[in-house]
């Protein structure tokens, strides 16, 4: 089955759109390099024009849901047992760079549950989606996570607590305790791609602290439809609560939870 539902089209259009527009303003960034004045400011003049389309298509398509976006925070609903959780722009620092990875991420929480996920990266054109209980899928094509099974062979994600964010000591002991035992450690800078190249098997494993429920909902569900175990750093199942995840395949998650544990 890689047909999307009706609710998947819903969500998989407004990323589309929203998509339209950042390609745009991702081409004109990548002009604006040259001068001196950091485009800060239009970058988060883009992601707020992001979230606004994604937010317009999905309010008329599904009316009553309540919404959490980055930008405008949580808009309650009639509906009280439905959340979108929507981040229009997640890899900022990228996309300020002219760096062509970055994603636009939906989420569809009922009663607290994701239950729906899109993450889509427009530069490349693809689009990550997943159902709860129908599994996951690129494109139309099925994902499964990698099937290696030893720390020695794998390769994986995690992001770097950047200035006055996150605790810096501790992701350097956890670090440690984690690369001296893999293939690699990668920082891509874009915490719902990391999380759906496992979902992809192009990533073993990810593990970072101090995200974002918008960062995390979509990821989350793309990881455990295409066969991954997915929990807090700590091992806990608190995800959205706690803003921090260890994701993997049965056979590796448990192991890099153990390398985490190690750098206490």
């Amino acid at each position: 089955m890689s047909t999307q539902s009706a609710l998947l089209k819903v969500m998989s259009d407004a990323a589309r759109k929203a998509a339209r527009g950042l390609n745009r303003d991702f081409g004109e960034l990548a002009e604006l390099q040259v001068a001196k004045k950091a485009p800060a400011d239009f970058v988060s003049a883009a992601d707020i024009k992001a979230e606004q389309t994604i937010f317009e298509m999905l309010a008329k398509a599904r009316p009553g849901y309540g919404f959490l976006g980055e930008e405008r925070g949580l808009v309650e609903g009639t509906d009280k047992t439905h959340t979108w959780v929507v981040d229009p722009l997640d890899g900022t620092t990228n996309f300020l760079h002219a760096i062509p990875h970055f994603a636009i991420n939906i989420a569809l929480q009922r009663e607290g549950a994701v239950v729906a996920a899109v993450t889509f990266n427009p530069v490349t054109n693809e689009l990550f989606w997943a159902e709860k209980g129908k599994g996951a899928f690129v494109n139309d094509h099925r994902l499964r996570v990698a099937a290696r099974g030893r720390l020695e062979e794998a390769v994986l994600a995690t992001g770097i607590p950047f200035l006055g964010h996150g605790q810096h000591a501790t992701f350097l002991k956890e670090l440690h305790q984690v690369s001296q035992r893999v293939a690699g450690v990668r920082r891509f800078g874009a915490a719902s791609l990391d999380l759906a190249w496992v979902a992809a098997g192009r990533f073993d494993g990810f593990w970072e602290r101090d995200l974002k429920s918008w960062d995390l909902a979509a990821g989350l569900l793309l990881v455990t439809e295409a066969g991954g175990r997915v929990t807090t750093a700590d091992g806990g199942d608190d995800i959205l609560e706690t803003g921090s995840i260890c994701a993997g395949n049965l056979e590796l998650q448990p192991l890099v939870l153990e390398r985490l544990r190690a750098a206490k």
